[in-house]
């Protein structure tokens, strides 16, 4: 019986899967230049944290999440996304507590939605994101959008386009809040049982329904833009204006909501627009989320941060046709003629090796030739050649596979000699 891989879920194969670790390793050398430490938090964590932290009434958490209970009958749930378990983190280690202030933290990892596969979605998925905890400056949501901005820039992205929102403070929700309850309710019976639901818990999820967005109501509801007061009007004036001395073009979208439900202030999605991207085109989300601290038993605190997906990220350099050269080869592949020459490669490699040489050598017992093809196929640099007789004669030679040059070395300061020609 052949098991098969489950569905919604991939293998990275080699081949594949040094452009997941560019891109991870592009991503960390970021955060230090932006002064964000990693934070690595369980994969599952208490029911609980998700549905207070993510908030009940969206799909995530109505829908999407893979939850269990364990032997001592707890609900647990794999986590759907990053920002409730950094959170908690910050809350029950108590970071606030920190010299350093905001508290900068990313995270890299899988997460898991029980959700509909389709191109780019997938049920385990890997996250990158970043979270920026305690403080009220607009300069610091600015400076979260461009760290995003940046990392895809530098992958070689061009296509993309970044929309902002406000979603204003509690007494701006608040107002919209009501204008959307007076909207919405006399026809609310046309709209799915979500979106009935959400009309007295959180109406501002109707607006994301994907079932509903077509209705006419939709594109008449009342804009969050027109409820801000001037405090909020003045917060998302200044991130414009911060975007704006950073150079990053951006597009103001009233209709803009996140799945948290305890997000304020800042609202933004980057999305791909290089052609035969697919109907997903959001790459990266993310916002401002003062209140959720204090939601998971922490203090006052605000915070904000955002998340992308590696797999679509990946997908968008695919779309634009983004050519990102992986496989640079290797330093040297030793060749041997003979058993006493084959049995004395093995402390040679491992000389090569510790020295921060990548070199291999053949496990098959192939002929030189073969050895050579395999040489061929790992993009050797060069190919160190040994005999029974080279052996004996403490002699090694070194030939260059580019220009086919070829010379013959002291073995005992062969590892010495190579380090040098590298230099």
């Amino acid at each position: 019986m052949t098991i098969s891989i489950p569905r919604g879920t991939q293998d990275i194969l080699p081949g594949e899967v040094e452009l997941w670790q560019l891109i991870e390793q592009k991503a960390r050398e970021l955060c230090e230049k932006y002064q964000y430490q990693e934070i690595r938090t369980p994969i599952f964590e208490h029911t609980e944290l998700f549905s207070r932290g993510v908030g009940d009434t969206t799909d995530i958490v109505q829908k999407e999440m893979y939850t269990f209970e364990d032997r001592g009958g707890r609900s647990l749930t794999l986590r759907p996304e990053g920002t409730a378990s950094t959170v908690r983190a910050f809350v029950e280690k108590k970071l606030f507590g920190s010299a350093n202030q905001p508290v900068k933290l990313y995270y890299m990892g899988p997460m898991f939605r029980y959700e509909r596969p389709q191109s780019g979605r997938f049920r385990q998925f890997v996250q990158f994101g970043i979270e920026a905890l305690g403080s009220n400056d607009p300069a610091i949501d600015a400076e979260v959008i461009s760290l995003a901005m940046n990392l895809y820039k530098e992958m070689g992205l061009k296509k993309l386009k970044l929309v902002i929102n406000s979603l204003g403070d509690k007494e701006s929700r608040i107002a919209h809040r009501e204008a959307l309850v007076q909207h919405f309710k006399p026809r609310i019976h046309e709209f799915c049982s979500d979106c009935q639901n959400r009309l007295e818990k959180n109406p501002l999820r109707i607006l994301d329904c994907k079932q509903d967005r077509e209705h006419e109501l939709m594109s008449t509801a009342p804009s969050i833009l027109d409820y801000l007061n001037d405090d909020s009007k003045a917060y998302f004036e200044k991130v414009q204006k911060y975007l704006t001395q950073l150079d990053i073009p951006f597009e103001v979208d009233a209709n803009l909501v996140r799945g948290l439900d305890y997000y304020n202030h800042t609202a933004f999605e980057i999305m791909s627009d290089a052609e035969g991207f697919g109907a997903i085109t959001t790459l990266a989300g993310g916002g401002r989320y003062n209140g959720l601290v204090e939601e998971i038993g922490g203090p006052e605190t605000p915070g904000i941060g955002f998340a992308l997906s590696i797999e679509r990220f990946i997908a968008a350099l695919k779309a634009e046709g983004v050519n990102i050269e992986m496989n640079q080869g290797i330093d040297c592949y030793l060749v041997t003629l003979g058993e006493e020459a084959k049995d004395y490669s093995v402390g040679l490699l491992q000389q090569l090796r510790l020295a921060g040489i990548s070199a291999e050598r053949d496990y098959l017992n192939r002929k030189i030739k073969a050895q050579f093809k395999a040489a061929d196929r790992l993009k050797a640099k060069f190919v160190a050649i040994l005999g029974d007789e080279e052996l004996k004669n403490n002699k090694i030679n070194l030939k260059n596979m580019e220009t086919g040059d070829q010379v013959e070395l002291d073995l005992d300061s062969f590892v010495s000699t190579f380090l040098e020609m590298q230099q």
